[in-house]
C-alpha cells in the first residue's frame, strides 16, 4: 500500500494510506493514546478514527481544551442516550448536543426520571465506558435513514430527518446504539473519563409549548477526574452564593405571583440599585454623554421600520391603544434614533453620545426565567454614539476603556472580548456589514486586545465586541457590548451636516456597560456572596448596643454618620448582642459599631467588620475619617 505523510508541528510521520490517527498514535505515540479528542486540518476537525487518504498537516485537540471538551461532552451525551435505552428500552430519544459546562438529552418515556435513576444512569454508562465502544460514523441515504428509525419507533428522529435536505446523512454508532449525527465525536467511549449526571428538566420538543413535554437529563464530563471534582465544588459554592438565597437574606429584591418574572425592588435593594446608578451617571457624564428617557410603549410602526418586527417579535409585548397596535419597547435604540432625528446636526456636534437608563421589557418562557439573572423586565445602561465613519474605531476604543474602568471599580479585573458577525437573519447591504465587521476587528487588533471570533452571533442590525468577566469562583459572565451600525441610520434616514454643506449618514454606535442593571446586581451578590465592598453595601454601618442606657450614645454616632452620607442604622431590638451580630451577619452589613460603657464613658467608638472578631478604636470626633478610608479603599 502506499505512505501519506502526517505533519504535526516539526515532525513528520509517514502511515498507509487509509489509516488514521488513532493508527498513528497507536503505532508512533502511544503514550499519547486518550489525550487527544481529534485534530485540525486547515480549520476542519479531523476525528481520531477518520480515515486519511493524502498528506496533511494537523494539530491536535487536546481533550483539555474547549474544543475537546465540546467533543467529550457530546460523546457522553450518546453514552447517556445509550445507557437510558438500556435501562428503559421503550424510551424514545430526540436530540443531545453538548452545551457550556455539560451535555443533555431529551427523552420521551413513560418512566417519570427521578434523581433516585441517577446513579443506576452512570453505572450503565461506566460498563458503556469500559467496553471501549468505538464510535463509528457512517453514510446513508435519506430514504434509508427513514426507514431505519421508523422500524426502531424512533419518531422524533424521523421527524428530524425528513426537515433534511436530501442527500446522505451521517450516522454514528457506538456498541448496540445509533444517533443520528453530525459529529464529531473521540474515537471510542474510553476517551470520556469523568463524568456525572447533574440534573433534570422538561423540556418541549423542539421548544415550541404546543408539543409534548419531554424529560432533559442534565450531564458534564471532564478530560479529568480532578478538573471534574474542581466543578463539583465550583457548582456547590455557587449554590451558597445564589442570589436569589443571599437577595432574601439581604431583603433587597422579591419575585410575586402577580408578576413572574417582573423584580420588585425593597429599599436595601433600592439603596443598592441607586448606589450603582450614581456611579454610573458619574462616570458617563466625565465622559461626555447626555441622558434621556424614551417611552416604553411606542406604536408597532416604529418597530416595522426598525426590524424589530420581523427579527424580534417574539420577545415583545403587545397591546392596544385607540384601535391602534403598540409594542412595549424591548430595547431603546429606535426611541432614541426619533429624538435624533428632531432636529438638525452638524458635524461638529459628532460624536455625539446619547445614554439612557431604558427600562425594556422581553417575553422571556417561564421555565428559564431565573431569579435577577432572567427576567422579562429590566433596564439597560444604554448609549448610542452617532459618529462619522471616520471616529468608529476612537469611539470604539474610548467605549472599551470605560468599560475596563468601570469593570475594575466593581472588582473585575479579568475581562474577556468576543467578537461576533454577521447572522443568518440581518439587516443592511453586504457592504455596510463588511465595513462594520472590519472596523470592529481592526480595533481590537490596534488596542492589542486578544478575542474571540464567534462567526454568526452578531445583532441583527451588526456585529458586535461582547465583554465577559469572571467572577470570584472563575465562572464567565457576559455583560457590556458594542455593536456597529450602518442599517438602522438607514432605516430612520438619520444624517447630519458635513463640512460640505450636504447630508451624511453617520454611524451609530450601540453599546452598554453593565447590560442589565439588575443582572449585573445578580451577579455582584454572588461575586461578594452579598459582602460588598464599602461604597456598595447597602447597610454600611450598623450600631449594636449591650445595654438601652447607651442609646443616647448611638444616637449621637448615627447623626454624625448620617450627615455625612453614611448608611447607618440602630439595632433596635431587644436581643442580646450575640444575636445582634449574628442578625448583622446574615444581612450581610459592612461594618459593626458596638457601644457599651466603656465606648460611652471614654468618647469612643469600637468599629469592626461584620464577619470579623478583630475591633478598632476610634476617637468619636475621628469616626468620619476613618469611615472616609473605607469609602476609598
Amino acid at each position: 500500500m502506499s505512505k501519506i505523510k502526517v505533519t504535526i508541528g516539526n515532525k513528520i510521520y509517514e502511515i498507509e494510506k487509509g489509516n488514521s490517527l488513532s493508527d498513528l498514535i497507536h503505532e508512533h505515540i502511544s503514550g499519547a493514546q486518550y489525550m487527544m479528542a481529534a485534530a485540525r486540518c486547515n480549520e476542519k476537525i479531523v476525528e481520531l478514527n477518520e480515515p486519511l487518504n493524502e498528506d496533511v498537516s494537523i494539530e491536535w485537540i487536546s481533550l483539555s481544551s474547549v474544543e475537546g471538551l465540546e467533543i467529550i461532552r457530546h460523546s457522553a451525551s450518546h453514552i447517556m442516550a445509550s445507557a437510558v435505552k438500556h435501562l428503559y428500552p421503550d424510551t424514545k430519544i430526540t436530540i443531545g448536543p453538548s452545551i457550556e459546562n455539560g451535555f443533555y438529552y431529551d427523552f420521551d418515556s413513560e418512566h417519570r426520571f427521578n434523581e433516585e435513576d441517577f446513579e443506576a444512569i452512570e453505572n450503565e454508562m461506566q460498563k458503556i465506558i469500559d467496553a471501549n465502544q468505538k464510535f463509528e460514523k457512517s453514510f446513508v441515504s435519506k430514504e434509508d435513514a427513514i426507514k431505519k428509525f421508523s422500524n426502531d419507533g424512533e419518531i422524533y428522529k424521523v421527524e428530524l430527518i425528513r426537515d433534511l435536505q436530501d442527500g446522505s446523512i451521517s450516522f454514528y454508532k457506538n456498541g448496540d446504539f445509533t444517533d443520528l449525527c453530525r459529529g464529531p465525536h473521540v474515537a471510542s467511549t474510553k476517551y470520556v473519563k469523568a463524568f456525572k449526571i447533574m440534573k433534570l428538566s422538561g423540556a418541549y420538543w423542539r421548544g415550541d409549548e404546543k408539543n409534548k413535554m419531554l424529560q432533559r437529563i442534565y450531564g458534564t464530563a471532564f478530560s479529568d477526574s480532578k478538573s471534574l471534582k474542581q466543578y463539583l465544588t465550583m457548582i456547590e459554592e455557587s449554590k451558597e452564593r445564589d442570589h436569589r438565597k443571599i437577595g432574601k437574606e439581604m431583603n433587597l429584591f422579591g419575585f410575586y405571583n402577580e408578576g413572574p418574572g417582573f423584580p420588585f425592588w425593597k429599599p436595601n435593594g433600592m439603596t443598592l440599585y441607586n448606589t450603582i446608578v450614581e456611579y454610573w451617571r458619574k462616570e458617563h457624564t466625565r465622559a461626555g454623554y447626555q441622558e434621556v428617557k424614551t417611552p416604553i410603549m411606542l406604536n408597532v410602526d416604529l418597530w416595522h421600520r426598525s426590524g424589530h418586527w420581523d427579527n424580534y417579535k417574539d420577545n415583545m409585548y403587545f397591546t392596544e391603544i385607540d384601535k391602534e397596535e403598540y409594542a412595549i419597547k424591548p430595547m431603546n435604540c429606535p426611541g432614541g434614533l426619533l429624538i435624533f432625528n428632531d432636529g438638525i446636526h452638524s458635524y461638529r456636534e459628532l460624536p455625539l453620545k446619547i445614554a439612557e437608563l431604558g427600562l425594556v421589557h422581553r417575553h422571556e418562557k417561564s421555565g428559564v426565567l431565573h431569579g435577577l439573572m432572567r427576567v422579562r423586565q429590566f433596564t439597560q445602561d444604554d448609549a448610542h454614539i452617532y459618529c462619522t465613519r471616520e471616529q468608529v474605531k476612537d469611539e470604539v476604543k474610548d467605549v472599551i476603556r470605560l468599560v475596563q474602568k468601570v469593570y475594575a471599580k466593581f472588582g473585575f479585573d479579568n475581562v474577556h472580548l468576543e467578537l461576533s458577525t454577521r447572522p443568518e437573519k440581518s439587516i443592511g447591504s453586504d457592504e455596510i456589514w463588511e465595513i462594520a465587521e472590519r472596523s470592529l476587528k481592526e480595533t481590537l487588533e490596534e488596542l492589542e486586545l486578544e478575542y474571540k471570533l464567534n462567526p454568526g452571533d452578531g445583532a441583527f442590525y451588526g456585529p458586535k465586541i461582547d465583554f465577559h468577566i469572571k467572577d470570584a469562583i472563575g465562572r464567565s459572565w457576559q455583560c457590556g457590548t458594542i455593536q456597529c451600525d450602518f442599517a438602522l441610520p438607514e432605516r430612520f434616514d438619520i444624517s447630519y451636516i458635513g463640512t460640505d454643506g450636504q447630508k451624511h449618514r453617520p454611524v451609530m454606535l450601540h453599546r452598554t456597560v453593565l447590560g442589565s442593571i439588575e443582572r449585573f446586581i445578580g451577579i455582584l451578590i454572588e461575586n461578594y456572596k452579598g459582602k460588598f465592598p464599602f461604597w456598595l453595601a447597602p447597610e454600611q454601618v450598623r450600631i449594636l448596643t449591650v445595654a438601652n442606657t447607651h442609646k443616647d450614645y448611638a444616637y449621637e454616632i448615627k447623626n454624625i454618620l448620617q450627615n455625612n452620607d453614611i448608611r447607618v442604622k440602630i439595632d433596635e431590638t431587644d436581643d442580646k448582642l450575640g444575636s445582634k451580630i449574628k442578625q448583622a451577619r446574615l444581612e450581610r452589613v459592612s461594618h459593626l459599631i458596638i457601644i457599651g460603657d466603656k465606648e460611652v464613658s471614654d468618647r469612643v467608638i469600637g468599629i469592626r467588620k461584620a464577619d470579623e472578631n478583630t475591633m478598632t478604636e476610634v476617637p468619636f470626633g475621628d469616626i468620619i475619617s476613618f469611615i472616609n478610608e473605607l469609602k476609598n479603599n
